[in-house]
């Protein structure tokens, strides 16, 4: 089997391994040939522009026996291994291309951890310093790495990712149960603030220090949505995450958690959208709407939901509140409440048509505002529709 095979086969079953959550099957052309399709991934940047990645593994053998994960040990499936050296020949030779612009690598663990992480290390090295690469990397971080293992990682790459998988210690053994949940996943996540806090990003290959991101399994283990939002605002409030993932749990065959029932994709968006009042709108948990049994209400967006319980009564008068109250809106974003900030400066708000000017969702505004003292005229109908109570597969940006 040629490296291109192996790419291929190597990357067919890694959507547990959720960078972004659209992916496609690219057939690149490179010296003429047709190659098999590989998977692209796309991510978001901060700015917004969207990337294609190249997103695969330098093997998919595994000495682990995760019970959720498609490359488990004992698991029976064709395996494939790439070298260091021509895995990134390989990936520079696709790049070249155009068909993508970046590269998530990860790999299954053989000979422990910290082997395995020398072995991506190596060939992000090679591609950075033998074959001059300058673009988008994202390194994942084995278990049982070395902090000095992170810390060459946090040097080569853009982003690096400790998938803690489970939300706490006693969540582990149902996903994982060779994992250690305090040492080798948390630690690392920890070891990359205090690099990022302590060390000069001299030494790194762009003179920023890598960001951190996680990704957990949801609804496999019997975990809460307060649970995934605790250790969510833990994350970026001490260690300061870029991003937490969450990815619905679905089944694989041949796994101890093949009978066990998917998860309902709107529970995956709920989180994210908690997540993003968490990172990027200064809710604290406290705030979220958590149900009794400690799940977010599935019919209903996090925010609209507080809104309902706390602002209907007490509405946020536009031309006086400050930016944190502006964000707790529905329909208000950061870049929306720094519209609003800039126009008061020369005028009073007086009618929804102002919002819109701004690019505010006024009618999902209108219920918990006041405009010069007033409450804005608006018609239900006019309101947004409700969301479908099952989607297809909600999609988010990287």
């Amino acid at each position: 089997m040629d490296t291109f095979a192996k790419l291929s086969l190597a990357s067919q079953d890694m959507g547990i391994e959720i960078e972004s959550t659209r992916e496609q099957d690219c057939a690149p052309v490179v010296n003429g040939r047709s190659l098999p399709p590989i998977p692209i991934t796309q991510v978001a940047l901060p700015g917004g522009r969207k990337m294609n990645v190249l997103k695969t593994m330098l093997t998919t053998a595994c000495e682990r026996n995760c019970n959720y994960c498609p490359f488990r040990a004992g698991r029976k499936m064709r395996r494939t291994t790439i070298k260091p050296e021509e895995m990134a020949h390989t990936f520079l030779s696709v790049y070249k291309t155009g068909a993508v612009e970046g590269l998530f690598l990860s790999s299954g663990i053989i000979k422990g951890g910290v082997a395995t992480q020398d072995r991506l290390l190596d060939t992000v090295d090679i591609v950075r310093n033998k074959l001059g690469y300058r673009g988008y990397i994202h390194l994942k971080i084995m278990p049982g790495s070395e902090k000095d293992q992170l810390r060459r990682a946090m040097q080569l790459a853009d982003r690096v990712s400790v998938n803690l998988e489970a939300a706490n210690p006693s969540r582990m053994p149902a996903l994982a149960p060779m994992k250690k949940f305090a040492e080798e996943l948390l630690a690392p996540l920890q070891w990359a603030e205090e690099i990022r806090q302590n060390e000069a990003p001299s030494s790194t290959w762009n003179g920023r220090w890598a960001s951190t991101v996680t990704q957990f399994v949801v609804g496999a283990s019997g975990e809460s949505d307060v649970e995934l939002v605790a250790i969510s605002e833990y994350l970026y409030a001490k260690l300061k995450l870029k991003r937490t993932y969450y990815s619905a749990f679905t089944p694989v065959l041949d796994t101890p958690l093949e009978n066990h029932p998917a998860e309902n994709p709107w529970r995956e968006h709920r989180l994210y959208q908690a997540s993003f009042l968490l990172r990027d709108y200064g809710f604290s948990m406290e705030e979220l709407p958590f149900a009794q049994n400690g799940r977010l209400p599935l019919n209903q967006d996090p925010k609209t939901a507080w809104a309902e319980q706390t602002l209907l009564g007490q509405p946020i008068e536009l031309n006086t509140a400050d930016k944190q109250q502006l964000l707790m809106v529905p329909g208000i974003g950061p870049k929306g409440a720094m519209s609003i900030l800039l126009a008061r400066r020369g005028r009073k708000l007086r009618s929804l048509d102002d919002l819109r000017a701004l690019g505010i969702v006024a009618q999902r505004a209108a219920p918990y505002i006041l405009l010069d003292g007033k409450l804005p005229a608006y018609q239900m109908r006019l309101l947004e529709p409700a969301e479908p109570p099952v989607p297809l597969r909600p999609h988010f940006p990287g």
